[in-house]
């Protein structure tokens, strides 16, 4: 009887207004294809799939239902198992499977044949209705005589009474054939005195006396509450006009082991619990209303089973909203109005019987419906048949459209069928785990499964409206006047409380395998592009973050790098340094943003396909190596003008990267084409100008892949030159990768004769503390002039370190404020060409500060520039220099001085890098400026190949100019 607007799905083939809205023509699939082109081919395919496994196991629950009826109504004696309990399972496990079979052959041969039989089904089904309306109204004038027996107010099992209702009856007695066999004189005088043989009544106990008493013995010791309650009967059905609704109206949840017991009948209570011997009616499980909505929710689930079958409506703007507002408006209507009839006229206690154990087993709305019971039992037989088959019509078409879909690729098989299109292979999958179903054969255990499924498949239906209407999506424009997104959140909200509400860890297991089915579609389903709407909603997130980034610069505690990864291909338009990516992605582990570009030679208006050609690749080497990110193909004439708009014009709003990748020129002095090097030291240049950080992997062939970690080892880092912390925070994000995990840390720093190099070492070491950066420390002392042509800087002068050490010992308020100032001042800092040839400016930069007031000091702390005094003192030992523009004249009219100068250096620095990192795994050092002069090009080239000489692995590091790591976090 529950089963009633499932017979009006055929008919109907109820769909949503989305589905209107969105599509003119609704193919198969049903609520899957409105889902997977609202939400994505992720969630449409895990929730379709959910929905799927839903109908087919409501096709197991309405086949077993039908069996039910038949074995228990119609034909009892047709059970081959006898007995309660497992016997009645195997039963249903045995017809099911038989009647699956046959539904399934059923629908093999055509659905025709099923649209058929459909007028048939809700023929029986609308009989049935109208004799349960006509039989409540004939109990308001005449109930049907149908009792139940009562102890006091508790139920006893109709099994057991045998129409003897009380505890003791009369039987009468024969005296001539009690004498023949007893032998026992006891005649009868009358009046007369004439011996007569006129039958004695004589008491005796009920059956129902062996079951409260040890024995049938009147005198036998009794049940307590036996001896203080009597039996009674009453009407299990008292009618219309009874007024029974009063006592039905409220809620009477029992626990497991509960007697049935109506409160309106008065009890002797003073005896102890009902003991699970005496033959009352138990509540086999424990009840509550979260219970049986789990229980009850999938007979009233049918409201979208048609719309599995879309695609066979002729016009489907206008069948589906018709179909789908009838269906709902009756289907509520028969429900509101039969739970209202039910409660008006039959008894709480029947009510409460799951079993019918009080009435025999008998069923009770059968006995209200007028004129026969058979009417309803043939309905209900005919109702769960036709759900039935609706089910296998509907499943294996909806496992067909996402199988066409090819989403989801070991499904593919099932997207074919017969010639007219019929879904075979499907069928087949349908009726395999139909099977599963019935196996199970308890509807309790089987109604909760599918109800969480169909929860979730109405949860993203609401989801899908809501979020096309609060996107303001273009094409959505639905036709229904009175629809507000908020109905559908309303709708939503109230999927997900039932979920949970009806079955907690059901709720969680369905999400666990729809969350499965969506990792799966994401990792290794066919990517599909339908428009869907959480493209839009990323896009709306994606605006929003993008203008929040621009409300103000980056705070240092935020700094990460954002990489651009510059390429190159080869006349086969192959990555010439794959590893180069490799390096990147076990830098970034995935995490952050990463635009991988390259430059392709020529005209954008002849070379636009190259320019795809080119991105695919780096598309299809990013996807090898995993790297989360975008891709950008700039053609130009030249590469060094691609590259230069490459930098310039890369990211978006406060999404831009901050840290350049490139390779470096090997065989650069064979290179017949000088434009190689060149290019890379203009892209040196240009993200000097951009204030960009510049990364440089020397030997990047002998780098490790991602598959070879490296053993253990250290990451030397030789800070000669401050860099903002570039070359600190470096090690810490490589070791976050499985590639560099088990590598220790030794950071080296300069220091030259006259510095204080224990006291330095205890300042760095305190500083890496603060900063919660494990590494060990190490202080090399050179002589001045092995380091003053590599750069003009000091590292951790004495004054730095004084202010350092003042700033660790500030509260915590003025820690707050210091933070807020190191924030401030990266707004300002950029960092000099470090070793070029204009770095004579210093003694400028000292008259402008001397000018200013000093207003640069902490600016000149940052950058540890030379003092005034150690300026004097280099220019008092290099005559012809006591100004910049000497410094310069100098630089142009003695080149050879300068270039030894400089490989003296170099060669210096090496011979104590190699000594002291010749086993490192990798070695970062500060990378030093070219020449603002380009005709020392070739001599910058040379001074970086002596500095590395010898080493394995390089990473040449040259800071962006501001702090990128601080203690104040």
């Amino acid at each position: 009887m529950e089963l009633y607007q499932d017979i009006f799905l055929p008919l109907t083939l109820t769909f949503t207004e989305i589905c209107e809205n969105r599509y003119h023509n609704c193919e198969t699939g049903g609520s899957y294809f409105m889902i997977s082109r609202s939400l994505g081919p992720e969630f449409g395919g895990a929730v379709g799939l959910c929905f799927y496994l839903g109908t087919t196991f409501a096709g197991a629950m309405y086949i077993l239902g039908a069996i039910e009826i038949l074995l228990v109504y119609i034909v009892p004696e047709a059970s081959i198992f006898k007995g309660d309990g497992s016997s009645m399972l195997n039963n249903m496990r045995v017809y099911g499977s038989i009647c699956l079979l046959l539904m399934s052959l059923l629908v093999f041969v055509g659905v025709k044949y099923v649209n058929k039989l459909a007028s048939i089904f809700l023929a029986c089904v609308i009989v049935s209705i109208i004799s349960i309306y006509i039989g409540a109204l004939v109990s308001a004038f005449h109930p049907p005589d149908f009792t139940v027996c009562m102890l006091g107010n508790r139920t006893i099992n109709g099994h057991d009474v045998k129409n003897q209702c009380r505890k003791t009856f009369m039987e009468s007695i024969n005296k001539t054939a009690e004498r023949s066999v007893s032998n026992i004189t006891a005649d009868y005088e009358n009046s007369t005195g004439e011996v007569t043989h006129e039958p004695a009544l004589v008491e005796k106990p009920t059956k129902l006396w062996g079951h409260f008493c040890l024995s049938q013995a009147l005198n036998a010791t009794c049940d307590e509450y036996f001896n203080a309650n009597n039996f009674s009967e009453i009407q299990a059905i008292p009618g219309l006009a009874s007024g029974i609704i009063s006592e039905n109206l409220w809620s009477s949840y029992l626990s497991k082991g509960d007697v049935v017991e109506k409160s309106s009948l008065g009890s002797s209570h003073a005896a102890h619990p009902a003991s699970i011997e005496r033959p009352y009616v138990f509540a086999d499980i424990t009840t509550s209303f979260t219970l049986l909505v789990g229980i009850f929710f999938p007979s009233v689930t049918g409201i979208m089973a048609g719309s599995n079958r879309s695609g066979d409506l002729k016009d489907a703007q206008r069948s589906i909203p018709i179909g789908t507002i009838l269906a709902i408006l009756t289907t509520s209507l028969v429900y509101l109005s039969s739970v209202g009839l039910f409660g008006a006229c039959i008894d709480g206690v029947v009510l409460r019987d799951k079993f019918g154990d009080s009435i025999e087993n008998k069923l009770v709305v059968g006995t209200l419906a007028w004129p026969t019971p058979w009417v309803i039992v043939i309905g209900s037989f005919f109702s769960t048949c036709g759900a039935g088959l609706q089910s296998l019509t509907g499943a294996p078409r909806l496992l067909q459209a996402i199988a066409k879909d090819n989403i989801i690729p070991f499904l593919r098989v099932f997207g074919h069928g017969k010639a007219n299109g019929e879904p075979t292979w499907a069928l087949l999958l349908t009726a395999l785990i139909a099977e599963l179903g019935i196996l199970i054969a308890s509807l309790d255990l089987v109604a909760p499964i599918l109800t969480m499924f169909f929860l979730m498949c109405y949860l993203f239906v609401n989801l899908a409206c809501a979020l096309q209407t609060l996107l303001r999506t273009p094409n959505w424009r639905p036709r229904f006047s009175y629809y507000h997104w908020t109905l559908s959140f309303l709708g939503m909200t109230i999927c997900l409380a039932l979920m949970f509400i009806s079955s907690w860890y059901y709720a969680i297991v369905a999400m666990v395998i729809a969350g499965m089915i969506y990792k799966y579609i994401e990792y290794h389903g066919a990517e599909k592009e339908w428009g869907d709407g959480i493209r839009g909603l990323s896009l709306s997130a994606a605006r929003y973050a993008l203008l929040r980034l621009e409300e103000g610069p980056p705070h240092t505690k935020n700094w990460r790098p954002q990489l651009l990864v510059l390429l190159k291909l080869d006349e086969d338009a192959h990555v010439k340094s794959p590893h180069l990516l490799t390096f990147a992605s076990q830098l970034k582990a995935g995490k952050g943003l990463t635009i991988v570009g390259t430059v392709v030679s020529g005209n954008f208006l002849h070379s636009f396909g190259e320019a795809l050609a080119a991105e695919q690749t780096l598309k299809n080497l990013m996807d090898k190596e995993r790297v989360k990110g975008f891709c950008q193909c700039i053609v130009a004439q030249k590469a060094r003008e691609g590259i230069s708009h490459m930098i310039q014009s890369s990211g978006l709003g406060g999404m831009k990267p901050n840290t350049v990748v490139m390779g470096w020129p090997h065989a650069w002095r064979q290179s017949e084409d000088p434009q190689s090097w060149k290019t890379f030291i203009n892209t040196v240049r240009v993200t000097t100008a951009a204030h960009l950080a510049l990364l440089v992997p020397k030997n990047i062939s002998l780098f490790p892949s991602n598959s070879e970690p490296c053993a253990e080892g250290y990451i030397d880092v030789w800070w000669i030159v401050h860099d903002g912390g570039m070359l600190m925070l470096l090690p810490f994000l490589l070791r976050q990768h499985k590639v560099w995990r088990k590598c220790g840390m030794r950071i080296f720093t300069v220091a030259q004769m006259e510095d204080n190099s224990i006291q330095m070492k205890k300042d760095l070491a305190t500083f890496l503390y603060h900063l919660r950066i494990e590494a060990e420390v190490e202080v090399v002392e050179m002589h001045d002039s092995d380091i003053s042509a590599y750069t003009y800087e000091r590292t951790l002068m004495m004054e730095q370190r004084s202010q350092m050490l003042r700033q660790m010992r500030l509260s915590k308020s003025d820690r707050e404020r210091e933070a807020q100032l190191v924030k401030d001042r990266n707004s300002m800092l950029r960092l000099t060409s470090i070793g070029s040839d204009d770095d004579d400016d210093t003694d400028g930069g000292e008259r402008d500060r001397a000018a200013s007031g000093g207003s640069s000091e902490h600016h000149r702390r940052v950058q540890m520039t030379w003092t005034k005094e150690k300026t004097s003192h280099y220019r008092a030992t290099h005559s012809g220099c006591s100004t910049p523009e000497g410094f310069r004249d100098m630089l142009s009219i003695r080149p050879d001085h300068s270039n030894v100068r400089r490989m003296h250096t170099a060669v210096k620095l090496n011979e104590v890098i190699v000594n002291k990192s010749h086993d490192a795994r990798l070695v970062l050092l500060n990378m030093p400026g070219p020449p603002k002069n380009t005709e020392g090009d070739e001599n910058y080239m040379e001074f970086l190949e002596v500095l590395t000489e010898g080493l394995e692995r390089v990473l040449l590091v040259r800071g962006g100019g501001s702090e990128v790591i601080t203690i104040y976090s």
